[in-house]
């Protein structure tokens, strides 16, 4: 029986179809995600927080009965104390992506005994990136097998496009 709750915490700047597959494959496992967009002063996001959240909420609507997107700043881990879990889900795409996160995981586990699971996304949206979706949508490049129609709409406002 599905019982637990966990956190799905990132950037998305912007959202894309590889996040949305891991929220998808987090609900095989869990009863809920709650997607934490994190406002991280070291990154120079495109979009602001609240542009951040709302892409998001959009894109993952039709789960929105199980699924909550909220903004934090600061450590995770306290984020995570608000919905008394300690499990956080991370997409891993490449061996490299997992040499991080895995330094992250153990931080956090060292820090309050969190555990990390590993979701890969399926192998037609492996590829996909914040970074190349970005640079897609600057060069006028065709978005649909990358994000949610609205994210598409707001990359090209952004980019005036």
């Amino acid at each position: 029986m599905i019982t637990r709750v966990c956190v799905y915490p990132g950037t998305f700047d912007p959202v894309h179809f590889g996040h949305i597959d891991i929220v998808k494959r987090a609900l095989n496992v869990f009863e809920n995600v709650i997607v934490a967009v994190a406002e991280n002063p070291k990154k120079k996001p495109l979009f602001n927080i609240d542009e951040r959240v709302d892409m998001f909420r959009v894109s993952v609507s039709e789960f929105s009965d199980r699924v909550m997107v909220e903004s934090f700043e600061g450590l995770l881990i306290n984020f995570m104390k608000k919905y008394n879990t300690k499990i956080i889900v991370r997409g891993v795409r490449l061996f490299t992506d997992f040499e991080y996160e895995l330094q992250i995981a153990m931080t956090n586990y060292n820090l309050d005994k969190v555990e990390t699971f590993f979701l890969m996304p399926s192998q037609e949206l492996i590829h996909i990136s914040s970074s190349i979706v970005k640079d897609v949508a600057l060069h006028h490049g065709d978005l649909s097998q990358m994000v949610h129609p609205y994210v598409e709409k707001k990359l090209r406002e952004k980019f005036k496009l």
